[in-house]
């Protein structure tokens, strides 16, 4: 399911409008925050 939906986002980064552009920037920033996120609760558990 994740795969799909990254090659529909990919899909719609090289397709899309201005508009689009700015949501799919929007959408990676918030994948990012999510996965240091992860990381760094992962790395404070461990520690702990």
């Amino acid at each position: 399911m994740g795969m799909i939906l990254l090659v529909l986002w990919g899909t719609g980064l090289t397709v899309g409008s201005t508009e689009g552009y700015w949501v799919h920037l929007l959408l990676l920033f918030a994948l990012l925050t999510f996965v240091l996120g992860v990381v760094a609760r992962g790395r404070r558990t461990a520690v702990s």
